[in-house]
């Protein structure tokens, strides 16, 4: 437990209201610039600061402002450009759009600086960074969320309104994933949205575990009110050895080509077990190598039923739980207890022909919530709790799957803590 004697937690914190959240982005890659096109799209933020090592991606953002007719933005450049663009007045808020290895480093700077941190998932790559992020948060008073998008998935939600409401009785049982065949863009140029010489294939080269866990495990540890009267305890995880990237360069570029030759330490499959507190458990599962149908489980088993959303959606209630609804009863079902969120939020993205609901309701509630003084749905705990699971689960793979213990960052303030 990192020391705590001289900070409160910030479970719940909210800020005065801000009339217009302005915004500073840092990395206009390929996650940067569509960050950057989704936040044109919402009301009260403002793209005021812009921050690239590379001109040209600097320029196509300019671009964009300027094609939507908004002012011009401050630009940033260079290695050190970030810091300058953090210590600027006039930012609310700084999107951090990079790769993995410096979420932290920008976050905790950013928050030092008197900023509120948006950043691409993970957060973290190490406990002790999930530390730093939770300790620099809490020093600062400032909101820290990782842009978990899979959170706000319509069928997600819908469960979580099924589950808040008892339908589903208590809910002992979950599962989530980031199952997505990514062989082709393992060996695509960057240019073309790939990740050949990427910083993240390298990662699946040096390392194993699940390195992305959080698309499965947010909305898993939501319907389990995670650091909200519960939370993850332990976890055991098994990776299978690696064989699916190398198969598929073999038969792309041949035997002897060196991109069938390249050893990965990362297994084609990782299997996550996790234990809460009061009992639950949470499966988690990663796969980018086997040629697999897209999917992120998104299994819910309760007392009193079931729901699933891959491969199809599926829900089962007593007295008829081994018999799924079918149809009509299905579609009255989901429209029931469809989330308000969706019903609302979802339902603007869809009247402006938006082409991915989970973000535009993400992002509105982000921007919703600062302007009205609201704590927001995701916190620093939150990004620390997911992102953790990349270390321990690859501890734990390296380790013949031995228990790994998962940190309270809360430091016990969980217990009291209710949505």
């Amino acid at each position: 437990m990192k020391d705590s004697s001289t900070r409160s937690h910030v479970l719940r914190l909210a800020h005065d209201p801000i009339p217009t959240i302005h915004i500073g982005i840092i990395g206009l890659g390929n996650r940067g610039l569509l960050t950057l096109k989704r936040y044109l799209q919402i009301e009260g933020a403002e793209i005021n600061a812009l921050c690239e090592i590379r001109e040209g991606n600097l320029e196509k953002a300019r671009y964009l402002l300027k094609e939507a007719n908004r002012p011009e933005a401050a630009g940033y450049t260079g290695t050190e450009g970030w810091k300058k663009m953090c210590e600027s007045n006039g930012l609310d808020l700084v999107f951090i759009c990079t790769d993995w290895l410096m979420h932290t480093p920008m976050a905790i700077f950013a928050m030092e600086c008197g900023k509120h941190v948006a950043i691409e998932v993970p957060a973290a790559m190490s406990v002790e960074e999930c530390w730093q992020l939770v300790d620099t948060a809490e020093k600062t008073r400032r909101h820290c969320i990782m842009l978990e998008n899979c959170c706000y998935d319509p069928f997600a939600l819908t469960t979580l309104n099924m589950a808040r409401r008892g339908v589903l009785g208590e809910i002992m049982h979950v599962e989530g994933a980031y199952i997505h065949d990514l062989r082709s863009m393992y060996f695509a140029e960057e240019s073309e949205g790939g990740y050949h010489n990427h910083w993240g294939k390298k990662y699946s080269i040096e390392h194993t575990g699940n390195p992305y866990p959080t698309h499965g495990l947010g909305p898993a540890c939501q319907i389990l009110d995670i650091h909200r009267s519960d939370r993850m305890e332990y976890l055991v995880s098994m990776s299978t050895h690696q064989a699916g990237m190398s198969e598929y360069a073999r038969r792309m570029f041949g035997e002897y080509s060196p991109e069938a030759n390249q050893k990965y330490l990362l297994g084609d499959v990782n299997t996550t077990l996790i234990h809460t507190v009061k009992g639950k458990t949470i499966m988690l599962q990663y796969d980018v190598s086997t040629p697999r149908p897209y999917s992120r489980l998104q299994t819910v088993c309760g007392t009193m039923g079931f729901a699933q959303k891959y491969p199809v959606p599926r829900i089962a209630l007593e007295p008829n739980g081994d018999t799924p609804l079918q149809g009509e009863m299905l579609e009255k079902t989901l429209a029931r207890y469809k989330h308000p969120f969706s019903a609302t939020i979802g339902e603007e993205a869809h009247r402006k022909g938006l082409p991915n609901e989970m973000n535009y309701v993400m992002d509105y509630r982000l921007i919703y919530c600062l302007r009205n003084g609201l704590p927001l749905d995701m916190d620093v705990y939150d990004a620390a709790e997911w992102s953790c699971i990349t270390e321990l689960s690859e501890k734990s793979v390296l380790n013949k799957s031995m228990p790994m213990e998962i940190p309270d960052f809360t430091r016990g303030a969980w217990k009291d803590c209710k949505y």
